[in-house]
């Protein structure tokens, strides 16, 4: 120390972007005291890349946030300016909130959101160690400055580069795309986490120096275009829904004003203009040798991977409603400038657009994550948990729902309670987290609807009734919050029994509901009345128990089908495996599987099917010798 007080909280999160936000909100309002150390507050909640939230697989996320207590269906309420649900025309099981955003409006409501969370301190620096301490076997802890390699750690708390010394039981570290971060625009590099923001470069070697493995992962962002420089006309409109849904359960009804976004299209001057420059890009002339997101590919992916298609679409999404910025979401790319202009301007409707941003693609650490429990807490230091981009994972809500987690896991770790371990079958957030954990990505991860083999029963109207129970456990769903949830659940169970007694032809209204051709409105009409005063009276019932009450019935069918199999892979979940179970004492079992169940430590039999690798054999030999 230099003189500086060192001061102590129960839990420490590094990092104010969406993982941070979520892990130091949930950690606050569990009761601990909690600091947030981020290199400048007012970037908290900044959106790095496209300022919208949601998305196929990533509403249904937001929404199961939400529903958990915490705060991105609240921001994204506050700050949306056109929200739209994605795939009505299939079944509900896909489908997808999503709101495009004011940039400004969500950093300022989140930062307003934590400021207003008591417990919780924002304190601006950059962190510089991570202090730990070895526990021996014998129980006794002792100073770790120097590592002893198999040691047990144990972490204790940070120390910032200004020389402060914060202590806590926890610490969860959210760096996003800033650990040792480097920008490529062309041949360009330059230091940083997003552009006009420095990088966080002794956190590498820290990690490195406790006995973590890195690696590097890439991802990237289009230019923007000013708004005034487009000629609309050319583009096709694509306008939000009327009336827009929101996302958190709390918000009654989106009353801002909504915006209209565009559609164009790359052509072939696009193309062989990307074509005739490719030995320039970054990704292609070997600047670049870490792994991006496929399925979010740059243009110069699409070009050289799809080269049979004539166009791609582009959409021009508005970043405010006082934002000149128009981002051009499709053409991400990391050409250098002097052929990012010439391509913009090769697509219809941008022949006279103004870039006030190039794209750029960044490289940043990640941490593999065989290095990581499902809890997200580390299995090298005890109490130090992982969560957002330093995953392996790509987008918002992927960073957001992890950082909810760690938060939650954290709390638990300080208090010596069970922590929250979500299934498959109960959260897209417990898909992607046993994604991660049993098949660590060699590029960054993103969620679809198809990653969930219980999609149907995941929906994004069903959120509040799968983790409103589970948020309330852990004290983050408040009384409110709980009321308007009791309140919902109520009116469904009084709709669905009404539906059971009326009948008609014999039949109860129920069973008239399943067949697909027939909507709620023509059960109220079979049932001798229009909505309001009839024998069904549904004048006053809220569209959210509408809509929950008719997919209960029409999918009935297969809800049911779904729940029996997840039953019977429940027994396998509910298996578990002992904590520090030595994997090479089982000689029956294959080397490869040995190695594989010592590298990823499955918490469960099930959780082991899952590793990649592992053979039905495999598992039935562990499952004997266990049993």
């Amino acid at each position: 120390m230099t003189g500086m007080s060192m001061r102590n909280y129960e839990v420490i999160v590094i990092g104010g972007g969406h993982a941070g936000a979520e892990a130091a909100w949930a950690a606050a309002r569990s009761g601990c005291a909690t600091a947030l150390v981020t290199m400048d507050a007012r970037a908290i909640g900044r959106m790095s890349c496209n300022p919208a939230i949601g998305g196929l697989g990533k509403g249904q996320m937001v929404r199961e946030i939400d529903a958990l207590g915490g705060l991105m269906g609240l921001a994204s309420d506050r700050a949306g300016i056109q929200f739209r649900m994605l795939n009505r025309s299939k079944g509900p099981a896909v489908w997808a909130p999503r709101a495009q955003a004011d940039r400004d409006l969500y950093a300022a409501a989140v930062q307003d959101l934590l400021r207003g969370t008591p417990g919780l301190d924002i304190l601006e620096g950059i962190v510089d160690r991570l202090l730990v301490e070895e526990t021996q076997p014998g129980g006794a802890a002792t100073g770790a400055d120097a590592v002893t390699t198999g040691a047990t750690l144990r972490i204790t708390g940070v120390v910032l580069q200004d020389g402060r010394e914060l202590r806590a039981r926890s610490v969860v570290l959210t760096t996003g795309t800033f650990l040792r971060g480097l920008l490529h625009c062309g041949p360009q590099q330059t230091p940083g986490g997003r552009i006009g923001e420095p990088a966080a470069v002794t956190l590498s070697d820290e990690l490195r120096r406790l006995g973590f493995t890195l690696g590097r992962l890439k991802t990237g962002t289009p230019p923007r275009v000013h708004r005034d420089s487009i000629d609309y006309r050319q583009c096709a409109a694509q306008p939000g829904d009327d009336p827009p849904v929101p996302f958190s359960f709390l918000t009654e009804a989106i009353c801002q004003p909504q915006v209209c976004c565009w559609i164009t299209h790359t052509n072939e001057r696009t193309h062989q203009l990307i074509r005739e420059n490719i030995h320039r890009a970054p990704m292609y002339s070997g600047q670049i040798q870490s792994r991006g997101p496929r399925y979010c590919p740059s243009i110069e992916d699409k070009i050289m991977r799809f080269a049979d298609k004539a166009s791609h679409q582009v959409f021009l999404e508005p970043e405010g409603y006082d934002n000149e910025w128009i981002y051009c979401n499709g053409i991400s790319t990391s050409l250098p400038r002097d052929v990012q202009e010439p391509l913009v301007r090769s697509i219809a409707g941008l022949e006279n657009a103004r870039i006030v941003q190039w794209g750029y693609a960044v490289e940043y650490d990640w941490v593999p994550t065989d290095q990581t429990r499902v809890t997200l807490e580390t299995k090298r230091v005890e109490g130090l948990f992982l969560a957002g981009q330093i995953n392996g994972t790509s987008g918002y809500e992927e960073a957001a729902g992890q950082g909810l987690i760690a938060g939650i896991n954290a709390v638990a770790r300080v208090r010596g309670t069970e922590p929250l371990v979500l299934g498959r079958d109960q959260a897209y957030i417990g898909v992607m987290l046993d994604d991660l954990v049993t098949r660590p990505p060699d590029e960054p991860y993103r969620m679809f609807t198809s990653r969930a083999e219980y999609r149907l029963m995941l929906r994004s109207d069903n959120a509040d009734a799968r983790l409103t129970p589970i948020g309330r456990r852990f004290g983050l769903v408040d009384d409110r919050r709980w009321e308007v949830f009791e309140r919902k659940q109520a009116a469904i169970e009084r709709l669905s029994a009404a539906l059971a007694e009326l009948r008609h032809d014999g039949k109860p209204l129920a069973e008239w509901l399943r067949r697909p051709e027939i909507r709620l409105a023509d059960v109220v009409a079979a049932a001798g009345g229009d909505g309001a005063g009839g024998p069904l009276d549904l004048s006053g019932v809220a569209a959210d128990v509408l809509e929950a009450v008719e997919i209960r019935h029409k999918y009935a069918g297969y809800l049911e089908r779904e729940r029996r199999l997840i039953e019977r892979h429940r027994e396998l979940e509910s298996r578990l495996i002992p904590e520090g179970f030595d994997f090479h004492a089982v000689h029956s079992l294959r080397t490869e599987a040995r190695e594989r169940f010592t590298r990823f430590r499955p918490r469960s039999i099930g959780q082991a099917a899952r590793i990649s690798g592992i053979s039905p054999a495999d598992i039935a030999t562990l499952a004997l010798y266990l049993k």
